[in-house]
């Protein structure tokens, strides 16, 4: 019995001492997100800014660990740049089994975001749900995951081809390349404003699906040993009316860089 708990002691101890380790190797945080997801991430220079960097930014100032979210390039190539290791963390990412071999996913998710259908106004059909989609074209962002079902939705009955860019999605559309256009709600209506077509398009209803939104850690990166304490925090911080704060300061900080 005594050399049980002796053994039992000494992994305790061993796995504390790891933790410690873990904890001390993660000297800062590179964090990103997507380029075009306005309000809640979006290219800023050489950064992305949004609500969801300024949530990390405040959990990560109370850990007392430095972070900066950079930007790594499109949407596809900031996934791998957390997949490699690259970027110890990535924010506003749906939940999928493939992203979750390469992600420790942080929980609880920070927000629910709405993926619609968008079209142009003066190409509507009729639509009361996805099913409504197949035999038409599709366009969306390379890179965008809806969630294992819709994904296999997408690959097994739908025809939707793939964009550089959330911009590039809406000028197939209104060329005529595609029937319907599949985004974010908030972020479809933002980016057809700065492109001055938010009076050509318009967002169908009812929602496809509404998703949740995660912060997650590289499974490379020595700072996954920060989880729980981000997890507190994004507890907090969406509980405690923070976070609402944030993505109203982001979205009024938005909408002024498109006047300039």
């Amino acid at each position: 019995m005594k050399r049980i708990l002796s053994f039992s002691l000494f992994a305790a101890l061993a796995l504390a001492c790891n933790a410690a380790f873990a904890a001390d190797a993660c000297t800062k945080i590179v964090a990103t997100g997507h380029p075009q997801y306005p309000a809640i991430a979006y290219k800023d220079g050489d950064n992305i800014a949004g609500a969801a960097p300024m949530l990390v930014e405040a959990i990560a100032k109370t850990l007392k660990v430095p972070l900066e979210s950079k930007y790594m390039g499109t949407w596809e190539a900031a996934q791998a740049a957390a997949r490699d290791g690259k970027a110890d963390m990535i924010f506003g990412i749906y939940y999928n089994d493939e992203r979750a071999t390469y992600l420790d996913y942080v929980k609880p998710a920070f927000m629910f975001d709405e993926v619609v259908v968008f079209v142009a106004k003066d190409k509507p059909f009729a639509y009361k749900d996805e099913n409504d989609l197949i035999g038409k074209k599709g366009v969306t962002n390379q890179g965008e995951s809806y969630g294992n079902d819709f994904d296999a939705f997408i690959k097994d009955k739908l025809t939707v081809a793939r964009t550089d860019g959330v911009d590039a999605a809406f000028k197939e559309l209104l060329a005529g390349n595609a029937d319907y256009l599949i985004a974010g709600y908030y972020s479809g209506l933002a980016e057809a404003a700065k492109e001055g077509i938010k009076d050509k398009t318009e967002p169908l209803s009812p929602a496809i699906l509404e998703a949740e939104m995660f912060v997650a850690f590289s499974k490379k990166s020595p700072c996954a040993s920060l989880a729980p304490g981000f997890s507190q925090g994004i507890t907090e911080m969406t509980t405690n009316g923070q976070f609402d704060t944030m993505l109203q300061d982001a979205t009024s900080a938005w909408e002024a860089a498109q006047k300039h």
